[in-house]
């Protein structure tokens, strides 16, 4: 499993949420505290947003806690939405290809979880996304797989809708070819406008999400771990929802993925 964090609202130098806390993303790259794996090692990334539309994206295969770039970029880049990821592969290569946040136009995604599995139906997985948008498949991943998915069902219009289309096909495959946990998916994702977050499980152990909003910092952290042991304010996301982000503003709504089929019925 991996660990990540995002922010949206006023401008804060990235290194607030990545590296500077007390539990910083940084930090439980090497000392996770609610993870199956204590250490994420196998590589880090960040999309940011600035003054246009496609965000700046920055990813590696070394260890976040090893990368003296990442120290520097995060020390004097500012953004007003930002979304950062530390990995630990569940089977595929360490790879820069492999390393999260996913970008394709305006659009950014990250993912913690797994598609139970993966390896046996992969091909049927690749098979999923539209050909307008396989020339983005880049790595291997079931993370970015199912991004493009996503953006195959729609994603620009209906953020919602599309990623309950696009985890319903994906776990319909992992169901029928796979193993158990089927699914097991937090994700964060945004078109430079707008935060979402995703928390949602096959079972009853969906991967941990917090958010809390800083009235100092004018803005909202949407995290797998709170970033300071014993801080107050940290909010637990529940299960089976979809959440956006808009500034102060939050909303969340069950997400119930259904396949076709199951639409059909």
């Amino acid at each position: 499993m991996c660990r990540w964090a995002a922010y949206i609202g006023e401008p804060i130098y990235l290194e607030e949420i990545v590296s500077r806390p007390g539990h910083s993303l940084v930090e439980q790259s090497h000392c996770a505290n609610q993870c199956h794996s204590t250490v994420n090692g196998d590589g880090f990334g960040i999309a940011w947003y600035g003054a246009r539309s496609e965000p700046g994206l920055y990813r590696d295969m070394l260890p976040a806690w090893s990368d003296p770039n990442l120290k520097s970029l995060t020390a004097h880049v500012q953004s007003r939405l930002f979304l950062a990821h530390v990995r630990a592969s569940t089977g595929t290569a360490t790879s820069r290809n492999n390393c999260h946040p996913f970008a394709v136009g305006s659009w950014s995604f990250m993912h913690n979880g797994q598609f139970g599995g993966y390896d046996s139906y992969r091909r049927d997985a690749e098979m999923l996304i539209p050909e307008a948008y396989y020339p983005h498949r880049k790595g291997a991943t079931d993370s970015e797989a199912l991004f493009l998915v996503a953006l195959g069902e729609g994603l620009a219009d209906d953020p919602k809708g599309a990623m309950e289309r696009a985890t319903a096909r994906m776990e319909v495959l992992a169901r029928a070819r796979g193993i158990e946990p089927y699914v097991r998916l937090t994700c964060a994702f945004s078109d430079g406008v707008r935060l979402y977050a995703i928390r949602y499980a096959s079972d009853d152990l969906a991967p941990t999400l917090y958010h809390r909003w800083s009235a100092s910092r004018g803005g909202r952290a949407v995290v797998s771990e709170p970033l300071e042991t014993g801080e107050l304010g940290w909010e637990q996301v529940p299960q089976g929802t979809f959440s956006t982000f808009d500034g102060e503003d939050m909303k969340v709504e069950p997400f119930c993925p259904r396949s076709a089929q199951q639409r059909a019925a």
